[in-house]
């Protein structure tokens, strides 16, 4: 089966659209790198590197430092699709990002973003 074209698009093409979401409702984009940070464990400067780098999805998920345990308390429907329900490990990391990504779009508290 062939891969979905989302593994092989850049983080960093991508990232600006989740900067400007957040912006438009009146968050920040420290807060979108909160959210990537607490999601994969990456520091500021791995998380800028990783972005300068432009490194594909796939990639930035595989060399994640420490993908967050608690991102399996996320659920909810990303584009008609239970979070919790992909089997796919890569597109199940991806979604999990766009989940947090609309929630602080919608106003939610970052604490309960970040399942504290």
């Amino acid at each position: 089966m062939p891969k979905h074209n989302i593994y092989t698009m850049s983080v960093a093409s991508v990232y600006p659209h989740y900067v400007t979401k957040a912006e438009k409702k009146g968050r920040t984009k420290t807060e979108v790198d909160e959210i990537i940070r607490w999601l994969t464990g990456y520091s500021q400067d791995e998380l800028e590197a990783q972005l300068e780098k432009k490194t594909d999805f796939e990639t930035f998920f595989e060399e994640a430092p420490q993908l967050n345990p608690s991102r399996a308390l996320i659920k909810g429907v990303v584009c008609g699709v239970r979070v919790e329900d992909i089997e796919e490990p890569t597109m199940q990391e991806i979604r999990y990002l766009d989940k947090l990504i609309d929630e602080l779009a919608k106003g939610k508290a970052l604490d309960k973003i970040l399942r504290k």
